[in-house]
């Protein structure tokens, strides 16, 4: 009896793990794969990166697609409602506004004049201000449900446009991944040892996919995090805000920023911005891992002032990723910063960077 209870118990503990090992099969890491010396060697792994995330990026646009498609669908249902709900409404109005053209609305004006008393006069224009009110309602409740209609139509018609943009950019992306496929293709026939170049790649992809990616997201999540408290720092700079007249000018040092990112994370002790002409670096390594990101900073003016940062390279242990993984990361985390949390009443009008310096030009907001 007690076999019996002890082979259940056995079976309790062993069944959840054989579920979730179904439920999430792991595919087998070479720990740490290292990039190839080789220039041709590096070239295809940069293909196959760049494929699969060409391929996440199709499926992020087949996403939004769906979601655009229903929210077509669903201002069409909305916008047929409304003009079923305005008919009514247009009939009214109509009656209201020939009632004032053929001179209804005129004779009752001149009843007033027919009163006996003040207290009869007094009455009548009680009613007639009644009648007046009533038509006001009725034309006011007709103009608000075409200025409803008007935008929902505006709204259809801008999702029409967005879903035309977004099956455009979707028919791009696949000829891209598929011309870059092929190129792969080739590459890996041509070379001396086709069966270990594929399982190079594999493995690399593979390494991405489960660590890569997630680590990358981890600094941008930290560097996202840190630049919420970057007015609050400038504030506390010394020297850092100058004006002149109506004009403001902010001056981040390179070592200033770095300095208060590792006071914010000491995941970027291993990690450094520097300020070059026209552009913004940062690269940092964590055991075997090296990261490297290269952009630019812009003045945005919608839907707010702010200093977006622009993500124009990615390279991960040597190897560049494709464009659409910059503007994935760049959708998904603001490293950017928002000059009236600096300076209540000022806009920023330029923005750029020199040898070690972030300069940011401010004017007054009138």
């Amino acid at each position: 009896m007690k076999g019996i209870w002890r082979r259940q118990r056995l079976l309790v503990l062993i069944v959840p793990v054989l579920l979730l090992s179904l439920l999430h099969p792991q595919q087998t890491l070479k720990a740490d794969p290292k990039v190839p010396e080789d220039a041709e060697q590096q070239q295809m792994l940069q293909k196959g990166l760049s494929i699969v995330e060409i391929d996440h990026e199709i499926e992020r646009i087949k996403a939004r697609q769906e979601e655009t498609q229903k929210e077509i669908e669903k201002l069409q249902t909305q916008l047929e409602d409304k003009e079923k709900q305005i008919e009514n409404r247009r009939e009214r109005a109509g009656a209201v506004i020939r009632s004032y053209y053929m001179g209804d609305r005129e004779s009752l004006f001149t009843i007033l004049f027919s009163a006996q008393s003040l207290s009869e006069l007094i009455e009548i224009y009680n009613f007639y201000e009644l009648i007046m009110d009533q038509d006001k309602t009725v034309l006011d409740a007709y103009q608000s449900e075409y200025a409803s209609i008007k935008k929902t139509k505006g709204r259809l018609e801008d999702s029409n446009r967005q879903l035309e943009q977004i099956r455009v950019n979707l028919v791009k992306q696949r000829e891209r991944v598929l011309a870059l496929q092929k190129e792969l293709d080739g590459d890996i026939s041509g070379s001396s040892d086709p069966e270990a170049m594929k399982k190079m790649i594999s493995e690399f992809t593979a390494y991405w996919e489960n660590v890569g990616i997630y680590e990358v997201k981890r600094y941008f999540s930290a560097l996202s995090s840190a630049m919420n408290d970057l007015p609050e720092f400038i504030q506390s700079k010394k020297g850092a805000i100058r004006t002149s007249g109506t004009t403001y000018t902010i001056e981040v040092q390179e070592k200033d920023l770095n300095e208060f990112l590792v006071g914010k994370n000491e995941l970027f002790k291993n990690f450094a911005f520097r300020f070059r002409d026209g552009k913004v670096i940062a690269e940092g390594t964590s055991g075997t891992l090296t990261l490297q990101v290269e952009g630019h900073y812009s003045i945005e003016n919608e839907p707010e002032n702010s200093i977006l940062f622009h993500v124009d390279k990615l390279v991960f242990n040597g190897l560049e990723l494709p464009d659409t993984t910059c503007r994935q990361l760049e959708d998904e985390f603001d490293l950017g910063f928002y000059p009236q949390q600096i300076v209540s009443f000022v806009k920023a009008t330029e923005v750029s960077s020199t040898d070690q310096v972030l300069h940011v030009t401010l004017k007054l907001s009138m």
